[in-house]
């Protein structure tokens, strides 16, 4: 069961959101704050007194510290609650810089709420070993948002402050760290091959070694595994098989 707190500085989107959030079984409790600061407060409190907090939907738009600026903060947190961000403006690329699960439209329909809620509690689990195969990544491209789809990822490949996603047909560029990466979907079948890639275990048909070095048949491609990395590639990718 979730706990959450809702934040938006409009009272009726608001009290909508958390009619919404409390009809929805999967979810224990909702708190609510009309702004940032108050938001911030609570969250103090309730880590203070040792309380679970699972997520914040969190409006983006609000005068004094705005919600991207109440993410950042969140992120700093010990253990920090996932995010998913509510907006009537379409901020879904810097919503998943900052590594929200899921991003809703107002007004928000309560087919996409649950949906929400949905990934969420997958993220949630997540956390705790379990995974979500479903997960997308919003790529944006000259004006469009495309949604990449975890399970189309062949591999991620680190380029300075930006990760690389190459998929069996097409590649994508997005603004995040490869350790990020790595956090969000490391439970989901991706492995760290060298620092600078992270491979879909799915996707790999051959690993052999070649001049002493291993290297991975992915499509295509062949990477290389960091020596470093050599006896951790190898067991995950033959423990999946037993």
């Amino acid at each position: 069961m979730l706990r959450v707190l809702a934040v938006d500085d409009e009272v009726p989107a608001l009290s909508e959101l958390a009619y919404l959030l409390r009809r929805d079984p999967r979810v224990e409790q909702v708190k609510t704050a009309s702004d940032s600061g108050t938001a911030l407060q609570d969250m103090v409190q309730m880590i203070a007194a040792g309380e679970r907090l699972d997520g914040v939907f969190l409006d983006i738009r609000m005068p004094g510290l705005d919600g991207l600026d109440l993410a950042r903060l969140i992120g700093g947190f010990p253990l920090p609650p996932r995010l998913v961000f509510v907006s009537a403006h379409d901020c879904a690329v810097q919503a998943f810089e900052l590594e929200a699960v899921d991003y809703l439209l107002k007004p928000v329909r309560p087919e996409r709420l649950a949906e929400a809620v949905r990934r969420l509690a997958a993220a949630v689990a997540a956390g705790e070993g379990e995974t979500d195969p479903d997960d997308v990544i919003p790529v944006e491209l000259g004006g469009r948002t495309k949604f990449v789809a975890q399970q189309d990822v062949c591999y991620a490949e680190a380029q300075g402050d930006y990760v690389r996603l190459h998929t069996a047909d097409a590649n994508y560029l997005v603004r995040m760290s490869l350790a990020a990466l790595e956090r969000r979907w490391g439970g989901s079948g991706f492995i760290r091959a060298h620092r600078s890639t992270l491979v879909n275990a799915r996707h790999v048909i051959e690993m052999r070694f070649d001049a002493g070095r291993m290297v991975l048949q992915v499509g295509e491609e062949v990477l290389p595994v960091s020596r470093r990395h050599t006896r951790q590639v190898r067991e995950l990718l033959v423990g999946q098989f037993r």
